[in-house]
């Protein structure tokens, strides 16, 4: 996984780019009609049930475009809202706050829609040892934003991009000449390019993890669209040699079967790429 500096990093880029994007050389609509020198304040009023996230992002948002803008928080990241509700204030410049303003939205929709669904999973999953991952199945560009948003509704990141794990899926399997070619090959290249990466290997039946288990160092087993029999029989082949993921087409009616199938993770894509918009506003007062 990526360090906590290296994510503040992509964030950081995110916040830079979205306003570069929206704001070009300047928001003329508020240039226009706004003194630059008129204050002003306004609240993020909630009109959804939903677990909120994505308000240390505004945070750092409103301090991106103007660090004399303060906020006053009545609600954190990761807490039940419901219709109704203010979430925070936020005070200073009108100017900047309608600057930041539809950066803030869009992120904070996006998010507490990613945070609610990860913690409705997440409930699901109640009792059992499993736990719940996102996957690489996010929107280009705001990656860092969505996964924050899995771990605020209760949820664990898989890895982050290409680089900061070794995932061996099928294609790369079938490249490499087969499971065992493909894992010596990993190896030799993480000895010579002196990399410490973890390695997962995906088995698409019972036959594949058998070969798997015949080489050592494999941090995690991805058992790729198995029925809940062969995942039981996967989970008592692999005993304590691997951790165990399930994945492919796992959904809310599915997934608690799946757990108690015995795995260590289930990773889901609906997760991120699955969710609708939840409604939230930044209203003047």
């Amino acid at each position: 996984m990526i360090s906590e500096e290296q994510f503040q990093k992509e964030i950081s880029l995110i916040i830079e780019n979205a306003i570069r994007e929206d704001v070009g050389d300047g928001d003329h609509s508020s240039l226009a009609c706004i003194p630059q020198n008129a204050k002003g304040k306004a609240k993020l009023l909630v009109k959804d049930k939903c677990i909120l996230a994505g308000v240390e992002f505004a945070r750092q948002t409103f301090n991106y475009v103007d660090e004399d803008l303060s906020m006053e928080v009545l609600i954190n990241d990761g807490q039940q809202v419901n219709f109704g509700d203010v979430a925070f204030y936020v005070e200073g410049s009108s100017q900047s706050i309608l600057k930041a303003e539809r950066l803030v939205l869009n992120a904070m929709q996006r998010m507490s829609a990613i945070a609610t669904k990860t913690s409705y999973f997440v409930s699901l999953l109640e009792g059992t040892q499993t736990k719940i991952l996102d996957t690489r199945k996010t929107t280009p560009g705001i990656r860092a934003l969505e996964k924050w948003a899995v771990t605020i509704g209760g949820g664990e990141n898989h890895r982050f991009a290409l680089y900061d794990m070794i995932m061996l899926k099928d294609n790369h399997i079938d490249f490499a000449g087969g499971i065992t070619k493909a894992i010596e090959k990993t190896k030799l290249y993480l000895k010579e390019s002196k990399k410490n990466l973890k390695i997962i290997v995906e088995a698409r039946n019972l036959t594949e993890v058998e070969e798997i288990l015949k080489s050592t160092g494999i941090y995690r087993i991805l058992l790729d669209n198995f029925s809940y029999e062969d995942t039981k029989k996967a989970v008592a082949l692999i005993g304590n040699k691997s951790l165990v993921e399930s994945s492919g087409g796992i959904n809310e009616n599915t997934i608690r079967k799946y757990a108690e199938c015995g795995v260590d993770y289930i990773s889901s894509g609906a997760l991120t790429h699955s969710v609708y918009n939840k409604d939230l506003s930044l209203k003047a007062i």
